[in-house]
């Protein structure tokens, strides 16, 4: 408990309150409040350390990824003895997937320690997996792997990871529809457009044919989303069909 009064002594106002609120995040004390401060930093902050270096939270994002990766993957090989390479490497996919770290993000809550000069509204969804990874990223060089191990299993493992659910849990309805038109030997097609109307933020719409008629559409503020909207009207769609080959 000293070397915890020693740290919080040396702390402004505005970091005490972070270190306290991340100590009962953590479930565990930071012993480095500025490994943290960087993970919350936005590059639209343009901060530079006394090298030039920039300071943002880009890089721990890296190395989180690294480290998430990482205990996941122990964490399957051994729950699943069974598990081929490409299972494995699949059912770490699922898990890993931006869609879900986004999720794992905003239920912590971790876009209230950014700092940022855009607007929160407008900096999308990505942003909350960025910041998970980075955090993790920043426990594992302040208190190591041990810690950052526990982190992920209590956060990530133990409250969402259930390996029956995983096994049939879509991860692109895209790669899915394609896959099985491909299989059927039935002609697809996705047209893009951008589609702002008189919105202010970019979008893209899309439509998907199958076989010459087209079947389903979706708009989104990418590409990539807005196919992924549209190719699970696909699949809804065809459901019964898809799930039978």
């Amino acid at each position: 408990m000293n070397f915890i009064r020693k740290i919080v002594k040396t702390l402004s106002d505005e970091e005490k309150e972070l270190y306290f609120e991340l100590k009962n995040l953590l479930n565990f004390s930071p012993k480095n409040i500025n490994k943290y401060k960087k993970a919350f930093t936005h590059r639209s902050v343009q901060m530079t350390d006394s090298k030039g270096n920039p300071i943002n939270y880009e890089r721990l994002e890296f190395l989180g990824d690294s480290i998430l990766g990482s205990v996941i993957a122990s964490y399957l090989y051994k729950k699943v003895p069974t598990g081929s390479e490409g299972y494995l490497t699949q059912m770490r996919s699922k898990i890993v997937s931006r869609e879900h770290l986004n999720e794992l993000g905003k239920d912590l809550d971790l876009i209230r320690f950014v700092n940022s000069n855009i607007d929160q509204n407008t900096v999308g969804d990505n942003i909350h997996g960025n910041i998970f990874e980075a955090l993790v990223g920043a426990i594992y060089l302040d208190r190591g792997y041990n810690y950052a191990q526990k982190f992920i299993y209590e956060n990530v493992i133990l409250p969402y990871v259930d390996i029956e659910k995983l096994e049939g849990k879509i991860t692109s309805y895209k790669g899915l529809i394609i896959e099985w038109c491909q299989k059927q030997k039935k002609k697809y097609k996705f047209e893009t457009y951008e589609d702002s109307g008189n919105e202010s933020i970019k979008h893209f719409s899309v439509k998907v044919s199958i076989d010459g008629e087209q079947v389903a559409k979706g708009r989104a503020t990418s590409k990539k989303k807005a196919e992924e909207q549209a190719s699970k009207r696909v699949y809804y769609a065809f459901q019964s069909e898809i799930s039978t080959t």
